[in-house]
């Protein structure tokens, strides 16, 4: 504490006022003259330990209550600066820390105002698309991150880009890779332009999973990654290369509103060429109806990970030439879900995604483990499912990498076609189900619109319904409603 200066002026003015003093009196009290307490209260001289030490003894002020008073509005108000309404104006921590200081209850009342606004902008994207499931469209627009309107984009876009599956082809052809693609992939770079693909150490490259020098004309490939990682990140930058002019095109077919919007897009579409250089169409869509779209059969195939196979065959959509419409959910095990994906785009407002039931959620107790479920939504509509947890970066021994899992979906009406349907229960004898039907789970597309009841795993109560609080009944959900 001898070495830091704090700086706590607009708390010695708040404490002084509290106790009905003029800066003489306070001043006379610590022993210092009423300039120099002026000048303190206006942050023009830091607070010393012995002031501090002087406050406790003469005015009871706790010292930690002078350190620490403010932190958790900073946060709070780093947290409201960081909206995308209010990020072209986010001020510097000192600025935060200033407002906090100066005028605490401001800074409450404005934490208060945004988290009203925050709760009723999540209020109306849930009744947006509560009436979206009823064929009613609506035109709620908010403010968006670039990355939101890209996911946004490309979750309503069927997973199928034409121009780069022929670019794929073409490319294939090019190189005649036999079983060896990364080396084939490592030559072109090098005959072509000049690139040297190198794996590099975790030491030497901790932030990243690939890194282009322009200058030594290197690509750094992390030793993080996992062998088909490893050869998709050097498919992606052969891709985004020899495609540019197909990447551009559909980018621009997109109507992006940004350019940080059109980079992440690029991102995007780049680790599609990937894939579709990895497991050729024609190829992957013959050996995917074979193997009766066996995941497993299909990775070992092709020398791909679990997660590529999954999100390849959601890409399974040419003319003539189509497979089962499958859709992919990727979530993390605090629940966040950052990827969706669907062969006719995600089934949003059909399958939702948001709840804690489906079984992708339970793929984290057993990893590695194939998790394979029947679920119907409260309209009737049934799909089969399919969970695994995915491996992911590897960390160093004292880290903790995020780690993921996947749902693989397609409508119950394909169950016959997939190696994953015979794995479905049927349901019991006597319940008036039709010969063949599935036992399958209730579930929702989101909690907030979700109208079961007696739901164990509700984590909110459905905007549709008021709450039904009786003091002398108590269901088993954590929110009742009426």
């Amino acid at each position: 504490m001898a070495d830091q200066k704090i700086f706590i002026g607009p708390r010695i003015r708040r404490i002084r006022n509290a106790k009905g003093l003029t800066q003489t009196a306070m001043a006379e009290g610590l022993g210092i003259s009423p300039s120099y307490l002026n000048l303190i209260e206006r942050n023009q001289r830091p607070l010393t330990v012995q002031l501090i030490l002087k406050l406790a003894s003469v005015y009871k002020v706790e010292p930690e209550e002078l350190q620490g008073e403010a932190r958790g509005s900073i946060a709070a108000l780093r947290e409201v600066f960081a909206d995308p309404l209010l990020a072209g104006e986010l001020p510097g921590d000192q600025e935060l820390i200033e407002v906090a200081e100066a005028a605490p209850n401001a800074a409450a009342a404005m934490i208060k105002l945004f988290r009203a606004y925050r709760e009723q902008a999540e209020r109306l994207s849930d009744l947006s698309e509560l009436l979206a499931r009823e064929g009613r469209a609506t035109a709620l627009l908010g403010a968006r991150l670039p990355f939101d309107e890209v996911r946004e984009i490309f979750e309503r876009h069927p997973n199928h880009f034409p121009a780069l599956e022929e670019e794929a082809e073409g490319f294939t052809a090019l190189l005649d890779p036999g079983d060896d693609l990364v080396s084939a992939l490592k030559a072109w770079l090098k005959r072509e332009h000049g690139i040297v693909v190198k794996v590099l150490p975790l030491a030497t490259m901790p932030n990243w999973r690939r890194r282009y020098d322009r200058h030594s004309q290197r690509l750094f490939i992390s030793e993080r990654l996992s062998p088909f990682d490893q050869l998709r990140e050097v498919a992606m930058e052969a891709c985004l290369m020899r495609m540019q002019v197909a990447v551009a095109g559909e980018i621009q077919a997109l109507k992006l509103s940004s350019d940080e919007a059109r980079r992440i897009a690029r991102f995007e579409l780049g680790r599609y060429a990937a894939h579709a250089l990895m497991m050729p169409y024609q190829a992957f869509q013959a050996a995917a109806a074979r193997a009766r779209y066996d995941i497993d059969v299909l990775k070992s195939r092709f020398g791909v990970s679990f997660e590529q196979a999954a999100n390849r065959l959601t890409m399974l959509q040419r003319p003539g030439a189509s497979g089962v419409p499958f859709f992919m959910l990727e979530v993390d095990n605090a629940g966040h879900r950052f990827r969706r994906a669907g062969a006719q785009g995600f089934p949003q407002n059909r399958f939702g995604g948001g709840c804690p039931k489906l079984p992708v959620h339970a793929a984290f107790t057993q990893p590695g483990q194939i998790f394979v479920e029947a679920v119907e939504m409260p309209d009737g509509a049934e799909f089969l499912c399919v969970a695994r947890t995915l491996e992911g970066p590897q960390g160093a021994f004292s880290e903790r990498p995020r780690r993921t899992a996947l749902l693989l979906g397609c409508d119950i009406g394909f169950k016959d076609e997939i190696v994953y349907g015979a794995a479905l229960p049927g349901r019991p004898a006597g319940s008036g189900a039709k010969s063949g039907a599935v036992l399958s789970t209730p579930v929702g597309p989101a909690c907030r619109l979700c109208e079961r009841s007696g739901c164990l795993s509700r984590a909110e109560p459905p905007v549709t319904r008021p709450l039904g609080l009786d003091e002398m009944v108590t269901g088993l959900s954590a929110f009742d409603f009426q």
